[in-house]
């Protein structure tokens, strides 16, 4: 401290003995005060646990092609693809460049385009040992304890992360001036890089990669930036500015672009169905959520909200009567979730740019010159847009959907998933597997008829007792994916049988008769034949109620009695040795 006194003397202006203050402070709490106490600051380090949290909501990860997947789903329902198992290797990158997971988001492309065809089940299973976890080693020691049995898959996906090729084009830009009291530079640049992907599809069982299933795609990433400096002195004094906004398009997206792309053409040209036609949607157009976003920032909230509710109501899921409440409102809300859940996306109940953009996209369509254009709508009112003419140029089509017209009808698929050619004549004990899907979030009854008349509600019941299911999302009955299915459908005595499904907007058990409000998977008294179920059903959705039925209809054959075949008379030689 001495020291200090004697420097502090010697400093004779006014900012020098400043410099030595702000020193000797320094000096004091470095090495002479006493060690902070952590107590005084546990008011402060409280909002930690709140501010820790994300600031935004998340997303679900939807690229160009979740449409186009959804459509191939479709495909493959329709043409009635069986079940088929795959399995894929380590994609791999010898880049180094592109560090995703690949092989995750191949199995993601097939989950979602065998959502209602169970077109393709992925083979889990993993050799290495180094990715193994917790799972892949009780599935080895069941291996090896002979309980359990791994099916072998009929298709692999081989392929890698084909190259990257960095900084392909770069453009830079730099200018500056200097002066005696003032400096100032600006700066821009921009590159891009790109990105191939080739994959193919292989038979499991010889090893080899089948001719003609391959998929070779590249994809370009951006990047660029502008800055702007400044540099001055005022007096003794410098001072010194500087801004810059960059932007960097994510090579995981574009991996995920690329992946989708390939499963796409794979699984169609395997499946021999046309696949082109899921990759001519106007969605898979580079600048379309680009352009959706533009077209959400230019309206107002209010405005963004009315577009959105009015496409619920086209959908179903808004009547004209819950149009007018607001958007808050909990009925509302929960209309905008079940919206949500139907499109696979994270439920919220909000209208976000997320819902925005998936309730619109079947208002966009593509212009002669290939630009999007808006359908039956415009960012300045939410009635129906009215075409307008700039330089020539139409900005709005008049085709189209409009929003606000008269909501989709509720449909019911129905579909008997065994694999015989011919679907409406089954063997005595015969098991029968079916499947239902519904076109958009619904109440789901089915009842199955046997031969003497006699009504069983099959769904729901005790193992499934909620009757409310999502859009697009397929009910196996009985759910034959699950090692306790909960019932068994056989084929019973011979005669006609028959099982009905009804969707309904609303919950309508309460409803149907007292009778057939009993449980599930019993007979129901009182009840003979189909047409009596479907006059209750008729009755208790009297009033607008949305509702879709179909009925699946087969004859029942006696089992067939395989002779025994007679013993074989013994030689004479033997016949008389018994003698």
């Amino acid at each position: 401290m001495d020291i200090l006194h004697i420097g502090t003397r010697a400093l004779r202006q006014p900012g020098r003995r400043l410099i030595a203050s702000l020193l000797a402070t320094a000096l004091l709490m470095s090495g002479c005060s006493t060690p902070m106490d952590a107590r005084k600051d546990a008011s402060y380090q409280s909002h930690a646990h709140a501010l820790d949290r994300p600031a935004t909501r998340p997303v679900r990860s939807l690229s160009s092609f979740s449409d186009s997947l959804m459509c191939m789903d479709r495909l493959f329902r329709d043409a009635q693809i069986p079940t088929t198992l795959i399995t894929s290797k380590q994609i791999p990158d010898f880049s180094g460049r592109v560090p995703v997971a690949t092989k995750d988001m191949i199995i993601t492309a097939i989950s979602q385009m065998s959502r209602l065809s169970n077109a393709f089940r992925y083979v889990d299973f993993e050799v290495d040992i180094a990715r193994q976890d917790t799972v892949q080693n009780l599935t080895t020691i069941l291996l090896n304890n002979n309980q359990i049995r791994l099916q072998r898959p009929a298709l692999y996906v081989s392929g890698a992360v084909a190259f990257v090729d960095q900084n392909v084009i770069n453009n830079r830009f730099d200018v500056g001036t200097s002066a005696s009291r003032l400096e100032t530079g600006y700066s821009r640049d921009k590159s891009a890089t790109i990105i191939g992907m080739e994959l193919h599809l292989g038979d499991f069982r010889s090893r080899t990669l089948i001719p003609g299933l391959d998929s070779a795609n590249e994809v370009i990433v951006g990047s660029g930036g502008q800055g702007l400096d400044l540099a001055g002195r005022i007096g003794d004094y410098g001072w010194q500015f500087n801004v810059g906004r960059d932007y960097t398009q994510g090579s995981g997206a574009a991996v995920r672009t690329l992946v989708e792309l390939a499963m796409i053409e794979l699984a169609g040209k395997w499946a021999r169905v046309p696949y082109w036609q899921c990759l001519t949607l106007e969605q898979n157009h580079p600048d379309f959520q680009r352009q959706l976003r533009d077209w959400h920032d230019e309206g107002a909230t209010a405005v963004q909200q009315a577009l959105v509710m009015k496409s619920l109501r086209s959908g179903g899921y808004l009547t004209t009567e819950t149009m007018k409440l607001p958007v808050n409102h909990p009925t509302v809300r929960a209309a905008i979730a079940k919206y949500q859940a139907d499109q696979g996306m994270v439920v919220t109940g909000v209208v976000d740019f997320m819902t925005y953009e998936r309730a619109l996209r079947n208002y966009v369509t593509l212009g002669d010159k290939g630009q999007l254009l808006r359908v039956g709508w415009n960012t300045g009112n939410t009635e129906p847009a009215i075409p307008s003419v700039a330089d020539g140029q139409v900005t709005a089509a008049p085709t189209g959907p409009a929003l606000g017209a008269e909501a989709d009808p509720l449909h019911l698929n129905l579909q008997i998933e065994n694999l015989v050619a011919d679907k409406t004549v089954f063997e005595q004990g015969t098991q029968i597997f079916l499947s239902a899907t519904v076109s958009r979030a619904s109440h789901l009854y089915c009842y199955m008829q046997a031969s003497n008349g006699g009504m069983v509600r099959l769904l729901p019941n005790a193992t499934n007792p909620s009757s409310l299911v999502s859009a697009n999302q397929t009910v196996r009955i009985p759910d034959w994916m699950v090692p306790s299915p909960g019932f068994v459908l056989d084929a019973g005595q011979p005669g006609e049988e028959a099982v009905m499904c009804f969707a309904t907007g609303e919950d309508v058990l309460p409803r149907l008769p007292e009778n057939m409000q009993a449980p599930g998977l019993a007979v129901i008294a009182g009840m003979s034949g189909m047409d009596s179920v479907e006059a209750a059903f008729s009755q208790a959705t009297e009033g607008g109620m949305p509702v879709a039925k179909q009925r699946m209809q087969w004859r029942v054959t006696p089992k067939r009695v395989v002779p025994v075949a007679a013993p074989a008379p013994a030689p004479a030689s033997a016949a008389a040795a018994k003698r």
